[in-house]
């Protein structure tokens, strides 16, 4: 079996998250083909569209969501994830189990005793107008009906697990700041989700396969469910088996990945990158050593923002008053610097809207 080194892995990936080349693929099949965008920090994803897209423009986001042909929502591992609506029909249901199980596994003890079946259909209820609502606000309908947990994790419960909601605009919209106001989904879409496929199929399970390798791969089942955080989902790795190629890494892991499938070679040159907070490029895996080293795992579930250099993560950056600061983690050579600086400034006058191209390297 082949074996997959790092800088292989590295290039590969790169490859399908569109950060080796910018791609010139609309804005929505962008968000359809990376599966998403981690999105509860609400301005993290344009960055990480500018990173991947020839001329991004911000307001065909804006204008995607306000369409609702986007969507924020929970979803993947129980984050705020920006979806397009057809996704998120087709997906909710496969993951209503891990949301409930993951709001309970946080709130064990608040919300033990509490009949979910009962609250989801009072929450539906209340929540049928469709009128925005804070998830505070959702708590307060529900709290007054029966003795039970407080505020914070009926609420929860209920906007993340219970219920699928979306976060409405003007929330993730560009240089827009705005609370969370969050309306049922059906609501929103003007149609139900999808509905759990009968026993002993995974329809979406095999789907969800097939997109993450497509999106992410080549990869281990490990790193599958370390993106979606669903359990169960072997059997839809066994069901697509056939379809696929496998390989090995240095570890000896077995990686899946769909034949055709772009792999790049090793040399292939990888440009500088600047990636948002909670880049999926990153947390989509459990063994994310393709693309940072273990001494800054870390940087990935803290919210920093990180620059690839080579391929891989050399650099921290911030942006305040239309200056992007750049703090490296490693030595960078002089050429190195420039290409940092060059793509820095680019990003700069991307984020003030043209008003600042400064960039500092500390």
């Amino acid at each position: 079996m082949t074996v997959l080194g790092t800088r292989a892995l590295n290039r590969a990936t790169l490859a399908r998250q569109l950060l080796l080349d910018r791609a010139a693929t609309p804005v929505l099949d962008a968000v359809a083909h990376l599966c998403g965008l981690q999105a509860q920090e609400p301005q993290e994803p344009f960055a990480g569209l500018w990173s991947r897209l020839r001329a991004f423009d911000p307001a065909v986001l804006d204008g995607l969501l306000a369409g609702r042909k986007v969507v924020r929502t929970h979803l993947m591992r129980r984050t705020v994830h920006l979806v397009t609506a057809g996704d998120a029909l087709a997906w909710r249901a496969r993951h209503d189990a891990m949301l409930r199980q993951r709001v309970l596994g946080t709130y064990r003890r608040e919300l033990d005793g509490t009949d979910l079946d009962e609250l989801a259909a009072a929450a539906r209820a209340a929540l049928a107008d469709g009128e925005p609502r804070s998830m505070t606000e959702i708590a307060r309908m529900l709290a007054g009906r029966r003795p039970g947990p407080g505020l914070r994790p009926l609420g929860e419960l209920v906007v993340a697990a219970l219920v699928p909601m979306v976060q409405l605009p003007p929330r993730g919209m560009w240089r827009v700041r705005s609370g969370v106001r969050n309306a049922p989904l059906s609501v929103w879409l003007g149609r139900d989700i999808d509905p759990p496929a009968p026993a002993g199929t995974d329809p979406v399970g095999e789907a969800l396969v097939r997109r993450y390798l497509a999106a992410f791969g080549p990869a281990a089942s490990a790193d599958l469910r370390a993106w979606c955080g669903l359990a169960g989902l072997p059997a839809a790795v066994a069901a697509v088996r056939g379809e696929l190629v496998s390989f090995r890494d240095e570890r000896g892991r077995e990686l899946l990945d769909l034949p055709d499938a772009p792999r790049p070679d090793p040399g292939t040159p990888a440009p500088v990158r600047f990636l948002p907070a909670f880049d999926n490029a990153i947390l989509g895996y459990h063994d994310r050593g393709r693309i940072i080293d273990d001494a800054h795992r870390g940087l990935s579930v803290a919210g920093a923002r990180v620059v690839l250099v080579d391929g891989r993560v050399a650099a921290t950056w911030t942006q305040d008053a239309g200056t992007v600061t750049v703090t490296p983690l490693r030595d960078l050579t002089r050429a190195e610097r420039a290409a940092v600086a060059e793509e820095g400034a680019d990003l700069a006058s991307f984020l003030s809207g043209g008003d600042s191209d400064r960039v500092r390297i500390s």
